[in-house]
């Protein structure tokens, strides 16, 4: 698989298989960095395209919402989206009540997730999060018809025909899940903000990306730097290989970049990776792969 751009992917080459592409809108963690040292992997928080033949489906809600819900807009047509959140800390779920197409009467958006106890559920923390004095509109300001649909991290998800999305429950304060979402004979597998045990491999992580052909992993810290934040939620970028090697994923993708990691940083830990593990990439805004 080469890195190639969306429009190349869909171009219709004799060698291009069925549409299934994924573009990243947002590829931070913790709190948005824009600014000089991070301008070419970019400052937005989770927000990554999936295409599905028709099929939109988008994982996360981070800052990088907005410059996709302009761009989505830009197309002059209604949208047909599901949103598929893995928690709801705020740069995960903030760049939802600046996501255009919510305030488009024509356009439809199903908002799921799976992280919650029963008690709550993703409407109620997105009204709480979009009322005052935290922000000036409520929820009910969306004109599109949006739809919450609340699950259990672990079950099977079949958000359109042909897309089958698996589940699983991550490690990681107040709950999260990760992904895979299957489709035309293919899969990918999104897990972000999740802590890898003291010793071996989470087994939930590892039958969820088992097989996978990209996976898209929480590699906010170094082995190095991680002894210092065991009990936060993240990972590193050398247990994502150590997870792909077992797991027999043909790709990996280093993903939600501690804000504080700039530029240069992230070409140090690119160059490492790639010597490690020949393939993998770093996650920077604007990237687009075909699977």
């Amino acid at each position: 698989m080469t890195a190639r751009t969306v429009s190349d992917a869909c171009s219709g080459a004799p060698d291009t298989p069925p549409d299934f592409t994924v573009r990243f809108w947002g590829v931070r963690g913790s709190i948005a960095s824009p600014g000089p040292d991070t301008v070419r992997y970019g400052g937005n928080t989770p927000c990554v395209e999936l295409r599905c033949g028709d099929a939109l489906l988008v994982l996360d809600a981070g800052t990088g919402l907005r410059p996709l819900g302009e761009a989505l807009m830009r197309r002059g047509e209604p949208v047909d989206v599901d949103l598929l959140l893995t928690h709801s800390h705020l740069d995960h779920i903030c760049g939802l009540p600046f996501f255009a197409p919510a305030f488009d009467a024509a356009s439809r958006v199903r908002i799921r997730a799976g992280h919650l106890e029963r008690e709550r559920t993703m409407r109620s923390v997105l009204e709480c999060m979009m009322s005052a004095p935290l922000f000036p509109v409520p929820v009910d300001i969306f004109r599109a018809d949006c739809t919450f649909h609340d699950f259990v991290s672990g079950e099977t998800l079949t958000v359109k025909p042909g897309v089958t999305v698996r589940t699983a429950r991550l490690n990681h304060p107040d709950g999260a899940t990760g992904y895979r979402v299957e489709f035309a004979g293919r899969s990918l597998c999104y897990v972000t903000d999740t802590e890898h045990p003291a010793a071996g491999r989470d087994p939930a992580v590892m039958e969820l990306v088992r097989g996978s052909d990209l996976m898209i992993y929480d590699c906010t810290y170094t082995d190095a730097e991680y002894a210092a934040r065991v009990g936060w939620g993240h990972s590193t970028w050398e247990e994502c290989l150590r997870i792909a090697d077992e797991a027999d994923v043909k790709r990996a993708v280093i993903f939600h970049h501690d804000p504080r990691r700039t530029d240069a940083e992230l070409d140090v830990i690119a160059t490492a990776a790639e010597a490690r593990r020949p393939g993998t990439l770093v996650a920077r805004e604007g990237m687009a792969l075909p699977l």
